[in-house]
């Protein structure tokens, strides 16, 4: 009976100190002190934190604006915010999450075209550094994808919004993108000639020719033509190829420093 009694006391003990830590660790919690803000005030305060470069603490302030300016065009905003700031600190994962959803969620938003042109850049950027030194031979498949899904977010955005004042922008990187491309296409034919994968040199540069044609680069893809022909004895092909280079680039420096086989002149 004693034991029971001496089980019950320490049940009753043990109960009021967990009640005890609880109590304390809420009187711990620390205040909201935005609790008070109006979603106004609180925008205001999450952008003068990010142009202050508080990025962390700006991100923790749009997340609240979102949930508590739910279904408006402010909520909306903060979200774009929190993409544009994850995409400035290096979370460009993030960012292209944020957008993905913001486009499917929002696709009547007036913001539309800004978040097209934000998820265009953030792919885009990836390349800069890339496409810098094209003679790379490092380069892999995901580089290029990213690439042609910044072409594709800029050329939703130019054609769906042509008078968005972000639509030349777009345009100017979309044509770079295209050249950045070809070059790469060529690079890689070249590396495939000067190991003597001639049909694959030849595929490459081929494939440059009918992808880009307006590229600066399918001038050198169809002297790689040329020479891949003409090492693969396909000489049609090979004498083809000549003409289309010749008559396209007639002061080619292809053409003067290597000149094509005598049954292609």
């Amino acid at each position: 009976m004693n034991v029971i009694r001496l089980v019950g006391r320490w049940s009753g003990l043990a109960s009021a100190a967990v009640l005890a830590a609880l109590l304390a660790a809420c009187g711990s919690t620390p205040k909201d002190e935005t609790a008070g803000m109006t979603v106004e005030k609180l925008y205001a305060e999450a952008k003068s934190e990010a142009d202050a470069g508080s990025y962390d603490r700006a991100l923790k302030l749009y997340e609240r604006l979102e949930g508590r300016a739910a279904g408006t065009p402010l909520a909306q905003q903060a979200t774009l915010e929190r993409a544009y700031l994850n995409y400035k600190t290096g979370e460009k994962a993030t960012a292209l999450s944020i957008l993905e959803r913001f486009l499917k969620l929002h696709p009547t938003s007036p913001a539309f075209d800004y978040a097209l042109y934000l998820q265009g850049v953030v792919n885009f950027n990836d390349n800069l550094g890339l496409f810098s030194s094209i003679a790379r031979q490092d380069l892999s498949e995901r580089d290029q994808q990213a690439s042609k899904d910044s072409y594709q977010s800029f050329k939703q955005l130019v054609d769906q919004f042509p008078q968005s004042k972000y639509t030349p922008d777009a345009q100017a990187r979309m044509r770079y993108i295209v050249n950045s491309l070809a070059a790469y296409e060529v690079h890689v034919a070249r590396y495939y000639y000067r190991r003597g994968a001639y049909v694959a040199a030849a595929n490459r540069a081929q494939q440059t020719v009918q992808e880009f044609q307006q590229s600066p680069a399918t001038e050198e893809a169809l002297h790689i033509m040329v020479l891949s022909y003409d090492k693969l004895g396909l000489e049609q092909l090979r004498d083809d190829a000549g003409r289309v280079l010749r008559k396209n680039y007639p002061n080619s420096e292809f053409i003067a420093s290597e000149p094509l086989p005598a049954t292609a002149q």
